[in-house]
């Protein structure tokens, strides 16, 4: 009974096999360090521009989303309720407006490809949002700005 007290317990992992998992996460943040130092773009470049729409988003009454045209300064919409997805998107791109000392006075670009990508890009900061990798229906709440013939409605969502 004694010969058993003394022996070392099991290891969970045999050591062998959590050095190699150790040498390859180390292996995987170099790889991925040495991408993102040397500056290579790894994005699929764009599709030339089907159609482009400057626009700026402003709170209004109850709660509600105004949607100007920034070259005009028409209001083009105005959307209430919860409309998550566009809060979510716009508060995403405030909040690195906002951490930049940056207003809310530059427009967004909204940009359709010619291969149906759909992108907000904030010029102000060079962030941008592909909005088609959030599916169909949340990029159609963008994707109806882009008439230029669009007028103001109020759209519950």
């Amino acid at each position: 009974m004694t010969a058993l007290m003394n022996k070392p317990p099991p290891e969970a992992l045999p050591r062998k096999a959590v050095l190699a998992l150790g040498l390859l996460l180390v292996a995987t943040l170099l790889g991925v360090a040495a991408v993102r130092l040397s500056g290579t773009e790894i994005r699929s470049p764009d599709a030339p521009t089907a159609a482009q729409r400057s626009l700026r988003f402003e709170d209004g009454p109850n709660g509600s989303v105004l949607v100007l045209d920034a070259r005009t300064g028409t209001a083009i919409d105005s959307v209430s309720g919860e409309a998550g997805f566009l809060r979510g998107s716009l508060r995403a791109l405030v909040r690195e407006r906002k951490m930049r000392g940056i207003g809310s006075g530059p427009a967004f670009e909204l940009i359709a490809r010619t291969d149906g990508r759909l992108t907000l890009l904030d010029p102000a900061t060079g962030e941008r949002l592909d909005l088609e990798s959030f599916g169909p229906t949340n990029s159609a709440v963008y994707r109806r700005w882009l008439q230029p013939s669009a007028t103001p409605s109020p759209v519950s969502q």
